[in-house]
């Protein structure tokens, strides 16, 4: 059975954040200490100590993996495992999209990854929140030319696409388990969020996913023993004579490299949407608030207070990661940028991002990706086992949630693009759930849910 489809979509507006999540892909579990890589020669690529690093209970390493040597293609990716008293752990491949945006940036530094950057841009501190505490997580900066993946082949930065971006990215797992023997036929799971995971056919985790099952049919015990994946999407905020305009220029359009009348459709919607955060409607922008003076905007920031959010959030983190995995300390540290590449680090490639080669016809409907994700789900055909209903987190409803045949789609209130930026513990009690293959709490309870 072939990995079902969905109608690509547009890089989505948020409001509240979506997650879909496919699970089945059945395989036994076998599980191994993750302290055999040291055995297995890779002492040279692990993490010792970062920069500004607090103590830590769990290993790390990170280093490259050439995907094509004549092109001189190699990724680079940041292994954070889980500590030795979760282990066995379930091994997590994380993607960031763009196109051209880098997981260590995003994923690593601001979301779900063990640590989070100081405005400094020198030290670190625990994520509360670390998605490591339950998993191994393996960040990866895909395609060559995101973060400290590089080729040697400048055409490569020109001419990508998504077909190129799977194949490396499947071409850098094999090799990946190699090194890492202990987690054959572990639990294996492939996450991400925007580009990285539109729709169903389209985009990193999609065609990785459908890679990896389609070279796994037949293997009575793959070594990559894939269990499912799960992405990220969100609401949007534009008026319905927008999207009906939209509809009308952009449907047959690419959302890269729109047609003159879908380029006026896409400002209209911009102009509506207003002087925002498109990734977090209810926060400021970096050192921006309408309001209050630039000394108390940088107190703001410093504490990581909003009256409107629970918890902290700094809309600055890009800024920080930026200072910081510059530092050359932190890039030996790292084992990132042994071939000294001659340009700054930075989150997101423009280069790449403007010359990206797939836009599949389709993408700008996703401006309003609510409505969208649920056309994308009915066209699947899959029945209802559990119908729509508010999930909780303690005596508060996290989110909402309806369970299909082999597909979960939640919903976590209050977040924006990023979901384990904004809602950090509702992210980690999601991330829980879908590990267990569990739905989500149905009920109100006294006692919170570990995160």
């Amino acid at each position: 059975m072939e990995l079902p489809r969905m109608a690509s979509r547009r890089l989505p507006l948020p409001l509240v954040a979506q997650l879909v999540v496919l699970l089945g892909l059945a395989c036994g579990l076998r599980s191994s200490s993750a302290a055999a890589a040291a055995a297995s020669g890779l002492a040279g690529e692990r993490v010792t100590y970062l920069p500004g690093q607090p103590p830590v209970d769990f290993d790390m390493y990170s280093g490259y993996v050439t995907v094509d040597k004549r092109a001189g293609r190699s990724l680079f990716y940041w292994l954070q495992e889980a500590p030795a008293a979760a282990q066995p752990a379930p091994l997590v491949l994380w993607l960031n999209g763009g196109p051209g945006c880098s997981s260590v940036a995003y994923g690593a530094s601001e979301e779900l990854g063990a640590f989070r950057i100081r405005p400094d841009g020198a030290t670190l501190f625990l994520n509360d929140y670390r998605w490591n505490k339950v998993a191994n997580i393996l960040f990866l900066d895909s395609p060559a030319g995101v973060g400290f993946s590089y080729t040697n082949t400048t055409s490569d930065l020109y001419d990508s696409g998504d077909k190129r971006t799977a194949h490396d990215s499947y071409k850098f797992l094999v090799k990946w388990f190699e090194k890492f023997p202990q987690y054959k036929y572990r639990d294996f799971y492939i996450a991400g969020e925007s580009y990285a995971g539109i729709s169903l056919l389209w985009h990193y985790v999609p065609q990785l996913s459908q890679l990896v099952y389609r070279n796994n049919k037949g293997v009575k015990e793959p070594l990559i023993n894939f269990k499912g994946f799960m992405y990220w999407w969100n609401h949007g905020i534009i008026s319905d004579g927008t999207y009906r305009l939209l509809n009308a220029s952009c449907v047959h359009d690419s959302g890269e490299h729109p047609a003159p009348a879908c380029l006026a459709a896409l400002n209209a919607s911009t102009v509506e949407q207003g002087d925002i955060d498109m990734y977090s409607l209810y926060t400021p922008t970096c050192n921006e608030t309408s309001t209050s003076s630039a000394a108390a905007r940088q107190r703001r920031l410093k504490q990581g207070h909003y009256p409107w959010m629970t918890g902290s959030y700094d809309p600055c983190t890009e800024r920080y990661s930026t200072e910081y995995y510059n530092r050359p300390e932190v890039q030996r540290a790292l084992h990132a940028n042994v071939t000294g590449i001659n340009y700054t680090w930075a989150t997101c490639s423009d280069i790449l991002n403007d010359n990206w080669r797939d836009s599949p016809s389709g993408d700008t409907d996703a401006v309003v990706p609510l409505t969208a994700t649920r056309y994308s789900i009915d066209a699947l055909g899959l029945p209802t086992t559990v119908s729509w209903y508010p999930w909780y987190d303690a005596m508060k409803v996290g989110g909402w949630s309806q369970v299909y045949k082999g597909l979960s789609l939640v919903t976590v209130r209050g977040a924006g693009h990023e979901v384990p930026l904004h809602r950090p513990r509702q992210a980690l009690i999601l991330f829980k759930h879908f590990l267990q293959g569990k739905p989500m709490p149905d009920a109100p309870t006294k006692v919170q849910n570990e995160a």
